[in-house]
């Protein structure tokens, strides 16, 4: 009989975001007539920028004639796009990034997840803790766990750093070696942020262990203070450490079209067995054509518009209207007299629970008394548990009735 990959086994329990939608799925056919919001799932609900459909529309004529037609494009993704990203993201924060550099995919979640294939299954993880799962996941179904600690329910090449309100939410250098570290600023699911100082002390770890730095930065465009950093690699000395990925889902409602990109600098190598130093651009070049024929030129060119004068102006009104929903979400928690974080730099509302109701109670009696959703802090990780995650994509006046309801329907 054909045998199964057994690092899946190690997997622990159901997708979070799948059992969500299982819960809330059970509750409706139970309650036809209830009217549910959700302030759980970080699905965007604005439409496309303006700039956007003219750009898809434009692309889809070129598809519809001969003289331009497009087939299959370069894997790393079309000169347009590349050379638009470091015009616009990366030359105005005087970030040294090359076009050659980036490498454009369907999106930052598929890319956090394969790019792990290019590393050692030998090699020591270091993932903040809460945070988004599938970093931990795929690197799970990838076997670079180690031994499975019953007892602690951790992974002994799985180093934990716990960001807590009693740490500000800042992940602790390692006090042991690691040779990978995930970095999400800002953080999914908490909200929070590294200053340019606390990043430098991550930048000068990794480059004194020679470990790499995954930078997760698809949140970026909503960061509103100025001592924190938009990409790692303003910081000096981050080329020879960190890869960062990026996403247009969140930045200008892309979770339906696929677009994102990851870059790795020419700069950043790992070692071979046999203590060669290995080019990982090259490496992950050779994954990505080998296992990706490229995003599709339709929602490149629509990429492009994003990153025009009018679709950044018109993608940051989009921003600021989600924005807008954390400020009421944030207004309606303090109101109600309960502790929350985030929600400044990053559309993400983390909250505690009431004392004594673990993560899944909360969101069993937030959807059965008020008819809302929203995720449990424990599918994020361990320090999760205990804490809440609110999200401000929703329609704003569903936002606005969501927050009266949470005044007025729970029994806290």
């Amino acid at each position: 009989m054909t045998t199964i990959n057994k690092n899946y086994l190690k997997l622990q329990g159901n997708y979070l975001f799948a059992e969500v939608a299982r819960r809330v799925r059970a509750y409706k056919e139970e309650n036809p007539k209830a009217n549910v919001i959700s302030l759980g799932i970080g699905d965007v609900t604005r439409p496309l920028a303006p700039a956007v459909i003219e750009a898809l529309h434009k692309a889809v004529d070129e598809m519809a004639d001969a003289a331009t037609f497009r087939g299959y494009g370069p894997e790393q993704g079309y000169a347009f796009l590349r050379e638009a990203i470091v015009n616009t993201i990366y030359k105005p924060r005087k970030a040294e990034v090359a076009a050659d550099e980036i490498f454009v995919s369907d999106g930052a979640k598929s890319d956090c997840g394969n790019l792990q294939e290019i590393f050692g299954t030998d090699n020591t993880i270091a993932i903040t803790d809460p945070v988004y799962p599938v970093y931990l996941d795929t690197n799970v179904m990838a076997g670079r766990t180690g031994f499975f600690d019953e007892a602690t329910g951790m992974f002994d090449k799985v180093v934990y750093m716990p960001c807590t309100a009693e740490n500000d939410f800042l992940p602790q250098i390692p006090q042991k070696h690691v040779d990978i570290i995930y970095l999400c600023c800002p953080n999914n699911p908490t909200g929070t942020t590294l200053s340019r100082v606390q990043l430098k002390a991550w930048v000068d770890y990794a480059k004194k262990e020679k470990a790499i730095i995954l930078y997760d930065a698809a949140y970026a465009y909503y960061i509103t203070e100025e001592d924190v950093p938009h990409t790692i690699f303003e910081i000096e000395g981050a080329r020879d450490v960190a890869i960062e990925f990026r996403s247009f889902s969140k930045t200008a409602g892309f979770t339906g079209m696929r677009c994102g990109y990851t870059v790795v600098p020419k700069t950043v190598f790992g070692m071979t067995p046999d203590g060669t130093k290995k080019s990982l651009n090259e490496m992950w070049n050779r994954r990505h054509t080998t296992k990706f024929n490229g995003t599709a030129y339709i929602i490149q060119r629509a990429a492009e518009a994003v990153l025009t004068e009018k679709g950044q102006q018109q993608i940051k009104e989009t921003i600021a209207y989600y924005m807008n929903n954390a400020k009421v979400i944030r207004q309606g928690l303090s109101d109600m007299g309960m502790k929350y974080y985030g929600g400044v730099n990053a559309p993400y509302i983390w909250l505690r629970t009431p004392e004594g109701m673990s993560s899944w109670e909360f969101f069993d009696k937030l959807l059965h008394e008020a008819d809302i959703v929203g995720t449990p802090g424990s599918g994020f990780g361990p320090s999760g548990e205990g804490y809440f995650r609110l999200t401000a994509f929703g329609d704003a006046k569903a936002t606005v009735e969501a927050v009266e309801r949470m005044k007025t329907r729970l029994k806290l």
